[in-house]
């Protein structure tokens, strides 16, 4: 492509390259004549982005949604479903994140160039060869007189060092005196301040220097040598500095300089403890010298005398006279046709420029490769002039070690005499000069005139091909393996120089998936310094950003390298450049870096990079820009929400570029990734930002997001749900100690009342739309929102767990009788409030209503505080003790008759009693309380349970809540025992390790459980004493003769003066104060113990209000959502996931799992129409179970049987080997059992899902112990039945799961049968059963999904069409059954029938099509029938026989076939009696209410086994006889010919032990 502009060889002298400036902080270096070359017009960014990656590595869009997900995959195996929405870094250590950038980044500001030659006169103690080198800065100084000599010496030294960095001010000082060294020393170190000055010392006219560490100057007169020590040159010079010792015995300098350092830092840290602050120990000094102590420099006359300061100044002239010298060239070129190459050093299209170019980049490879991490940063990315004189350094060494002469430098460094690299700039260098004579013909000059030759003779320079191979290197790197995981060992990734002291050697391993912990990545590619300089070249800077753009794809780690090496400045330079081409490899890169480094949002914002991204967002749809639009907008959300993340000037400079309407006018997109990340991103512009909260509501955006919390994918309603928290005052910032507060902000554009139906509206909105979604994460980020809400009107809170507490009191003492005056106090007390509230009914309506609204906020508090998912219970229960904390310090307890001292009189309730407030709890009973001393809440102690030793009033554990909550002391998240120190901070107890599997008191903990309670008291002291102030209306005192009502007015009234403080704050300041952590700042009017604005009532100033003082700061909670949503720009999307690579071990394990389940299925299916005819009395297997056997389940390939007892315990058992492999705690309460128990997600490997009588879902994984080295961890738990009724004999829970859909189907004891989407994570649909019996039994059509049958304990049967309204959707019902009917089953193959059974002893096959009667029917078991199952692939069932009373030793068990031989006629295959192993008869015939059978029957989904559990646990396997009948059609021998081995059928693993 033409450039825009030619470069003539400028006359001004040779300087460092651009490159070499831009990386150490030259802003000017990177002209914007460059970037402006970038080509216009249509852009097709995206299409070449693609067009250059190969198709496994294009950027993947996310339109592979949640919505869209093929429903073949695995279920519930999602990222969230691992984590929870907690980041899998939790302790980030972002000063390590930010090593690249140096802190200490000194700049030399002066030098002085000392240089004694005395020209004309040797030294005594240097014999000099004859002939000797001479040159001194190219000057022969026997050429000119001695004087002018020495002048022209000091005027080309002082040249060739501002060529180097021409911003620092050089002097040079000829043949110095002791006095005038002293001077320009001591003013050297006054004019550098505390930056770094440079001394370089050319002592070639003086003697060596001594070895104690002296160098040499004169005496004015020139008659003597004069000794300087090194301690004088340290006291003159100070520290920092850079020394250059270019003189023969330089070692003794170097090592003198060091000895004198190091004792002079250890007397400075002994006697004063260090410098004072702006001065360096002086073993910070760097230093480069010329040779060792007993060498002395070359003495070729063929070199320059100053060959160390020749290669340090001038490398590329000594190079190419170096390279004449010792290489064959044709003989038509000399040194002085070198002298005269063409070309500029700045200019990178010349000869010369591109020489130097080359130069640069092959030095800073080298040094790359070789030195360490930290050594590379200082040397060679924190000052320019150091980086030139080390990258001139290696040349050097190359150079001088072949003349036997070492040159060494502080810090030490390795060699690099034998780099490879030096290959290729040999190589360079030869193209270069077999091409000078042609190119110095076209400047041939006749008597100083430039004679032109024609343009057909002129030639024309070839560049070298060094960058394009070194490119093409760098992209086989990473496309042939480059980028896939290898052991450690020399090419790996772990034993990098690089690597050395960070934080990454340790991630590449768990950041690679699992089970290839022991592989890492490979060691980088070489050519990253080189690619790197490539930026700089228009004609390969979109390759290069697409190469970077693969590599920072890799990992962190691939992130971290690439800003080590120095990328960040340039790819600041290019949000400057207008070119498209370029956009969407920018905003890949960058997303990359701003999450794996967020400290970058302060460069970017003083960059006013931001705008860049603003503006890509705001661009329209148009695939020549983006070919993957909105995986580009998500990546402008997120860099943009990056740069604001707790950042107030960003917040308001993005809000002025009008981020935050575009993600506002976006949040309706089609793909799930930009609505997520548009939501973050607003959620990060307001988060404590009064302005843009109010324009936000101007805006109606609470209300847009609110609507968003029904939005099908998961992530997305979380996101909603963190922009609706940090609009609440929940902190968004990356300090995980900042929880901020202060709720909505000031709003002062709305009227008070208006702001307070506001934020209660925001609260009730986000809490009646997600209370119940299955998503855990969702769930989480609701409760941070209401921790906000509490913080903020407390009062209120208070006044409605008082008024719950009362309500449950009273329904415990009488539950049948209202009208107990004494009864009546929160009736009265709500009646006198909304009395004093004067005449304005609608006032008082609305008063009521919100009142109402935080009862119901709170009633969904105290059923998350026992959510089954640990950290959901966990953040519940610390918003609840904190709001009963509150209660029990409030003036409720200093009642007149105060209630929470009082306990009332046990009673207990069988009837269940409707609620119109509390539908969802379960009835109470009773309530305790007793007389004790206050001590703290502990994590294993709550609000609702609270502590009984001591001497004061205390409100203990009510068996209303103990029937509402479980026992705390027995949560997930809180350890058993009671004496664990409370003084555990939240980190310490969020990294908590999970609870062995072998530890049966609790259940399985998540993969990461992060759950953080936090008591409300503070610490305890070591001596044991209670550091709160008590107030002086401690519990001790007096009931006071005030009246509810007067408590609740003062408590509106507290929470109304503190929203009156935060309107009063119409500026940012309160904001500002709190990014700026400043430790004297005014405390906010919002803060969790201001009270000061609570004394304007006159009420409060007599209750001596002061609600939340002397508390924790506990509330608003702190979400984890942000941290963990960035970590999806930190894997990787250009290439296939580990366990979709061929030859991975993922991969061969998936491979081998369909292999076999397709050889399972396939023999199976042989096996299953010959065994309708065998009998099915073979025993396979008899396992004793430790416990009743009363649910079982197989898993469809995996020799895993699946046993649950009467209670909460779930066995695993292989049974091939009789051994049982795991057994866990489901974590049901008391009282509760496990109604159903099955296995997910078989093809690929299974995760556990049980229900329990209680309505909950629980959902395990890693069960496998011989195949997963990770203990069994819960993967989601969810309340599927909210509104279960109580009955006299129920069902519990009952699940029917569709894994082609991913639907679960749950119904029981409960009036609606509810549908839950596995990928959505939220219910579907909820049909009403039309029946007042619970659901006994459901069955999917397999063949329509749509259809699914109910069965109920009445005995009628339901079809249900999931298509039809919820309120229509019964299609057909079938009533012949009279009893409690035990299951119902599809038989497969006839698409139109089913089998049902019933607990009076009868089996029915139905035509669905046929409502009125059935097909046929069997009286098998007249006592009663206890168990059912059928087939899935053949036309067999089974059904046991009741354990009643009257017969209890043994139990009978059935095999039927619905076709037998002949066809259609039914036919009784085995039957077989087993002893019950009970040793006296039943009490009653079901172990509970949710138990309807003492018995539990099961067939294995392909094998031809069949499972019966007894009641004494002992589980029987028995096998069907596949033996071939001599009457068998031909039709049958033809199938089954190839499947038989000497007669009888060859199952998998059914054969017997």
């Amino acid at each position: 492509m033409k450039r825009s502009s030619e470069r003539g060889r400028p006359t001004s002298p040779r300087m460092a390259s651009e490159q070499e400036a831009r990386i150490n902080g030259d802003d000017e270096a990177f002209s914007d004549e460059e970037i402006d070359r970038s080509p216009g017009g249509s852009s097709r960014s995206s299409s070449l982005l693609n067009d250059r990656i190969s198709a496994s590595e294009r950027l993947v869009p996310s339109t592979d949604s949640v919505e869209e997900t093929t429903s073949y995959g695995p279920h519930f195996s999602a990222k969230r479903h691992l984590s929870c929405g907690n980041p899998s870094r939790t302790n980030v250590n972002l000063a390590q994140l930010a090593s690249w950038k140096s802190k200490n980044k000194l700049k030399t500001t002066n030098a002085a160039l000392v240089v004694c030659l005395n020209i004309d006169v040797d030294p005594p103690d240097i014999v000099k060869t004859n002939p000797c080198a001479v040159l001194e800065c190219w000057v022969d100084p026997h050429s000119l007189p001695s004087n002018k000599a020495l002048e022209a010496i000091g005027n080309n030294l002082h040249h060739q060092f501002e060529c180097l960095s021409p911003r620092i001010k050089f002097k040079p000082y000829l043949d110095p005196s002791y006095e005038e060294t002293q001077k320009f020393c001591q003013n050297l170190r006054k004019m550098a301040k505390d930056e770094r000055c440079l001394f370089y010392y050319n002592g070639h006219g003086v003697p060596k220097p001594t070895p104690s560490g002296e160098l040499w100057v004169f005496n004015r007169s020139y008659s003597q040598y004069i000794p300087v020590s090194l301690i004088e040159i340290q006291n003159w010079l100070g520290s920092p500095c850079i020394y250059i010792w270019d003189c023969s015995a330089a070692g003794n300098l170097l090592t003198n300089f060091n000895n004198f350092a190091e004792k002079r830092d250890a007397d400075a840290n002994m006697k004063h403890g260090g410098y004072p602050d702006g001065m360096m120990p002086f073993m910070e000094s760097i230093q480069l010298a010329a040779c060792l102590a007993h060498e002395q420099l070359p003495m070729n006359p063929e070199l320059p005398a100053d060959l160390f300061t020749s290669c340090l100044t001038s490398p590329i002239d000594i190079a190419l006279r170096l390279y004449v010298m010792s290489n064959i060239l044709p003989s038509n070129i000399t040194y002085d046709m070198v002298q005269r190459m063409p070309g500029d050093l700045k200019d990178r299209r010349t000869p010369l420029g591109e020489l130097n170019w080359i130069f640069v980049s092959i030095t800073d490879t080298i040094a790359w490769t070789t030195f360490s991490r930290d050594i590379f940063y200082r040397l060679y990315r924190s000052d320019l002039l150091v980086a030139c004189l080390f990258r001139n350094f290696l040349l050097a060494e190359r150079i001088m070690k072949t003349y036997h002469c070492t040159p060494h430098t502080y810090p030490p460094l390795p060699p690099t005499n034998t780099h490879p690299m030096w290959a290729q700039w040999d190589l360079a260098v030869d193209a270069v000069l077999r091409q000078l004579p042609d190119l110095l013909r076209n400047e041939e000059t006749t008597d100083g005139i430039t004679i032109e030759p024609s343009s057909e003779n002129r030639y024309t320079y070839i560049p070298s091909r060094f960058f394009t191979d070194q490119l093409t290197a760098f992209e086989v790197w990473i496309s042939r393996g480059g980028s896939a995981l290898t052991k450690r060992g020399p090419g790996s990734l772990a034993s990098s120089s690089a690597m050395e002291g960070t934080d990454f050697a340790g991630e590449i391993d768990s950041s690679q998936g699992e089970g290839v912990d022991h592989l890492v990545p490979r060691k980088p590619p070489e050519q990253l310094p080189i690619v790197l300089q490539l930026l700089l070249s228009q004609p390969h800077r979109l390759r290069v950003l697409i190469l970077l753009s693969k590599f920072v794809d890799l990992g962190s780690w691939a992130v971290h390298f690439a800003l080590t090496i120095g990328i960040f400045p340039f790819i600041v330079k290019l949000l400057q450049a207008p070119a498209r081409d370029l956009r969407p490899v920018l905003i890949f890169i960058w997303a990359r870096i701003l999450a794996v480094d967020p400290s970058c949002q302060t460069d970017l914002y003083a960059n006013r990079g931001y705008e860049y991204f603003a503006n890509s967002l705001a661009l329209p749809e148009d695939p020549s820009v983006f070919a993957n639009g909105s995986e580009h907008r998500a990546m402008c959300c997120f860099i943009l929400s990056a740069i604001c993340r707790g950042f107030p000037q960003a917040q308001s400079a993005c809000w002025q570029e009008r981020v935050f309407d575009n993600c506002f006018e976006r949040l309706d997109e089609d793909d799930f990734l930009p609505r997520q990340w548009m939501a973050l991103c607003i959620g990060q512009m307001w988060d404590g930002n009064d302005d843009i909260k109010i324009y936000g509501v101007d805006r109606g955006t609470q209300d847009k997001l609110i609507a968003m919390l029904s939005d099908s994918s998961p992530e997305v309603r979380t996101a909603a749900l963190f922009a609706l928290g940090t609009f609440m005052g929940a902190s968004g910032s990356a300090d995980s100690g900042k929880k901020s507060g202060g709720g909505t902000g000031s709003m002062y554009h709305l009227d008070e009342r208006t702001h307070f139906r506001l934020e209660v509206a925001v609260g009730t909105g986000a809490a009646l739309s997600t209370k119940e979604d299955a998503s855990p994460m969702v769930r989480k980020e609701l409760l941070i929102l209401l921790s906000c809400l509490a913080k903020e009107w407390r009062g209120y809170f208070v006044i409605v767990a008082w008024l719950y507490w009362e309500e449950e009191r009273k329904r415990a003492v009488n539950p049948y009788s209202r009208s107990n005056i004494d009864e009546d106090i929160t009736d009265q007390a709500v009646a006198e409030w909304l009395d004093g509230l004067g005449d304005d009914d609608a006032y008082r309506e609305d008063s009521r209503v919100l009142l109402s609204s935080f009862y119901t906020i709170y009633v969904f508090l105290l059923e998350l505080s026992v959510d089954p998912y640990p950290e959901v219970a966990a953040y519940a229960q610390t918003i609840v003790d904190y709001i009963m904390a509150l209660l029990l310090e409030s003036p409720f307890s200093r009642l007149d008759s105060p209630t929470l001292r009082s306990p009332p009189v046990r009673g207990q309730r069988n009837i269940p009693e409707s609620r119109s407030r509390l539908t969802s709890l379960q009835s109470p009973s009773a309530s305790t309380f007793s007389q004790s001393t206050r001590l703290p809440l502990t994590r294993s102690d709550s609000a609702t349970s609270a502590v009984s030793t001591g001497s004061s009033n205390i409100m203990r554990r009510t068996a209303s809540f103990a029937n509402s909550l479980k026992n705390l002391a027995n949560a997930y998240a809180f350890p058993s025992s009671s004496t664990e120190d409370v003084t555990l901070g939240s980190s310490q107890q969020g990294t908590k390790t999970r609870t062995d599997i072998t530890d049966l008191s609790c259940p399985p903990s998540p993969n990461l459980n992060h759950a953080e309670y936090t008591s409300p008291y503070p610490t305890i002291s070591p001596d044991g004493t209670d550091t709160r102030s008590v107030s002086a209306e401690g519990g001790n005192q007096s009931p006071c003769d005030y009246l509810p009502s007067d408590v609740m007015e003062a408590l509106i009234e507290e929470d109304m003066e503190r929203l009156r403080a935060r309107r009063r704050k119409k500026t940012q300041q309160r904001h500002y104060q709190q990014y700026a952590h400043a430790s004297d700042a005014m405390p906010s009017p919002s803060g969790s113990t201001f009270s000061h604005d609570s004394t304007g009532s006159s009420v409060s100033i007599l209750l001596g209000l002061g609600t939340g003082a002397g508390f924790k700061d506990v509330l608003p909670l702190k979400s984890r959502f942000y941290d963990w949503c960035c970590e999806y720009f930190t894997e990787t999307q250009m290439r296939q996931p580990e366990g979709q690579e061929p030859g991975s071990v993922q991969y061969n394990e998936q491979m081998w799992r369909q292999q076999r389940n397709e050889k399972v299925v396939l023999e199976t299916q042989a096996q299953a129409d010959l065994a309708r005819h065998c009998k099915w009395d073979r025993p396979v297997a008899t396992i004793h179970h430790n416990g009743s056997a009363h649910k079982l389940a197989f898993h469809g390939y995996d020799p895993h049987l699946f046993v649950a007892n009467e209670s909460n315990m779930i066995s695993v058992y292989d049974w091939t080997r009789r051994k049982r492999l795991l057994i866990f705690n489901n974590g049901n309460p008391l009282g509760t059992t496990i109604t159903s128990l099955g296995c997910i997600n078989q093809d690929v490997g299974g995760i556990i899902m049980s229900g329990s009588s209680d309505g909950i879902v629980h959902l395990y994984r890693n069960y496998d112990s011989s195949s997963a080295e990770q203990q069994l961890q819960m993967v989601t738990s969810f309340r599927a039945l909210n509104n279960m009724v109580t009955v006299k004999r129920g069902s519990g829970l009952v699940l029917d799961w569709q894994q082609n859909q991913g639907i679960i189907l749950a119904g029981g004891d409960s009036r609606t049968i509810r549908t839950w989407d596995a990928h959505r994570e939220s219910a579907g649909s909820e049909i009403s059963t039309q029946s007042e019996s619970p659901v006994t039994s459901l069955a999917t059509d397999p063949d329509s999904p749509s259809l699914f049958f109910a069965s109920f304990g009445d005995g009628s049967i339901q079809l249900f069409d999931k298509r039809l309204d919820e309120e229509d959707a019964v299609v057909r019902s079938y009533r012949e059954h009279s009893t409690w009917v035990q299951g119902v089953r599809w038989q497969r193959g006839a698409a139109r029938d089913f089998v049902s059974a019933s607990a009076d002893g009868e089996v029915k096959l139905w035509d669905m099509r046929r409502a009125k009667s059935s097909i046929t029917s069997w009286s098998l078991f007249p006592d009663g029938l206890s168990a059912f199952d059928m087939h899935e692939q053949c036309s067999v069932f089974a059904a046991s026989g009741s354990v009643t009373p009257s017969r209890w030793r043994h139990q009978n068990t059935l095999v039927h076939s619905l076709h037998a031989l002949p066809p259609n006629q039914p036919a009784l295959l085995s039957r077989f009696s087993f002893s019950s192993g009970l040793h006296y008869a039943p009490q009653r015939e079901t172990p509970s209410p949710s138990i309807p059978n003492m018995s539990s029957l099961v067939f294995h989904p392909h094998e031809m086994i069949l499972g019966i559990g007894g009641a004494d646990g002992t589980v029987r396997l028995m096998g069907c006889k596949l033996i071939e009948q001599s009457e068998s059609t031909s039709y049958r021998e033809s199938v089954f010919a190839n499947h038989t081995q000497n007669g009888h059928f060859a199952s998998i693993r059914s054969v017997s032990p």
